[in-house]
């Protein structure tokens, strides 16, 4: 094992995983890395989207936090992200590079992957209006009861993150065929299979400038300002092909 690799190893037990990214990120900028061979997975080339809305026309979330958490938050997530796909190319070549490092690496890239996917879909599920309609409102009253209830229970699971991390998913379960709110933390916890049709980003960055603890009040701005044509969307694309999905 080289001297580089080594202080990778020793960082990863050492300092733990977000010490472990820094440094091999400044590794990765300090030498050369033999082209990848192993294809577009590991190529570490996402590219942020576009915010789908004005930023300026939300009802009770700002400009600024917008701004902020689309830059830094979710753009941060995505470098780091294609930092690890590069490493870890390199580092599957490396024969000595032990195998419990790499699973932390291996951990992290599940960890970012998750978050530009709920971010892009969060950011995508805001700029419309509370008016929930068409497929997506029947499948809500019928898995639910009543839309009243979905919110009421999607509030509910919302405010038990607040001051902490973590999503509060309005899931498709593929496996079932039913909506269900799920808790998710660390942006990689939900039931296998599903898609996301309604996202609310429950991490402090999401809320703290405009309203520091008060998290209700996101919560309560969070639901004025749903895109339910997105939502709606998300539920006819996936029940195409839930059928198919769904066997085991």
């Amino acid at each position: 094992m080289n001297d580089l690799t080594r202080r990778d190893a020793l960082t990863l037990i050492g300092a733990g995983s977000t010490l472990a990214l820094t440094a091999l990120a400044n590794a990765q900028t300090a030498g050369a890395v033999a082209p990848s061979t192993m294809g577009a997975a590991f190529r570490g080339q996402h590219q942020p989207k576009a915010l789908p809305f004005d930023p300026t026309k939300l009802k009770g979330i700002s400009e600024k936090v917008i701004r902020s958490h689309w830059e830094n938050n979710y753009q941060g997530a995505m470098r780091t992200l294609n930092q690890l796909e590069v490493r870890l190319d390199a580092l599957s070549r490396d024969k000595e590079f032990p195998a419990y490092a790499y699973g932390n690496l291996k951990r992290e890239e599940l960890m970012r992957t998750g978050s530009v996917v709920l971010h892009e879909h969060y950011f995508f599920n805001l700029g419309g209006e509370n008016k929930p309609g068409d497929a997506v409102l029947a499948a809500i009253k019928r898995d639910f009861g009543s839309f009243e209830n979905w919110e009421a229970e999607f509030r509910r699971t919302a405010i038990s993150l607040a001051g902490g991390s973590g999503w509060v998913i309005l899931n498709y379960n593929l496996h079932n065929g039913t909506l269900h709110n799920y808790w998710a933390a660390d942006h990689m916890h939900n039931a296998p299979v599903g898609k996301p049709i309604v996202v609310l980003d429950m991490y402090e960055h999401s809320y703290h400038l405009d309203y520091g603890a008060a998290a209700a009040k996101y919560v309560d701005a969070f639901m004025l300002n749903i895109n339910w044509e997105a939502a709606n969307r998300r539920l006819t694309n996936v029940q195409k092909a839930g059928v198919l999905l769904a066997e085991v």
